[in-house]
C-alpha cells in the first residue's frame, strides 16, 4: 500500500521507531548470551499468553485511563508495548 506521497505504509519515514526495525532483529546463527537466555527461560515460565495480557492492560490503562498528554516519545514506547504483547500472543497460539 502506497501513502500520498508515494512511499509504502511500512517505509521508515511512517515508522514509529524508524531505527528499531524489527525485520532485522535476529541472526538465528548467533547464539543466546548467558542473559539472553535467562530472559528468555523467565518469559517461557510466566506464559506467553499471561504476558500479553498484562502488557496489554497496561497499554489500555495508559492510553484510556490516563489524563497525561502523549508526546512522540509516549506514543513510541506504548507502540513498542504493542509490538511486544502481539509478538507474545503469537508465540503463545503456536504452543
Amino acid at each position: 500500500m502506497q501513502t500520498s506521497d508515494g512511499s509504502g505504509v511500512d517505509s521508515k519515514l511512517h515508522s514509529v521507531n524508524p531505527t528499531n526495525d524489527a525485520r532485522h532483529a535476529s541472526n538465528v546463527s548467533t547464539p543466546l548470551t548467558e542473559s539472553q537466555a535467562e530472559f528468555w527461560y523467565l518469559v517461557e515460565c510466566q506464559g506467553f499468553k499471561e504476558l500479553a495480557h498484562s502488557l496489554k492492560m497496561i497499554h489500555d490503562l495508559a492510553l484510556y485511563h490516563s489524563d497525561v498528554p502523549f508526546d512522540a516519545a509516549e506514543k513510541s514506547a506504548l507502540f513498542d508495548v504493542k509490538v511486544l504483547w502481539e509478538g507474545f500472543e503469537k508465540m503463545g497460539a503456536k504452543v
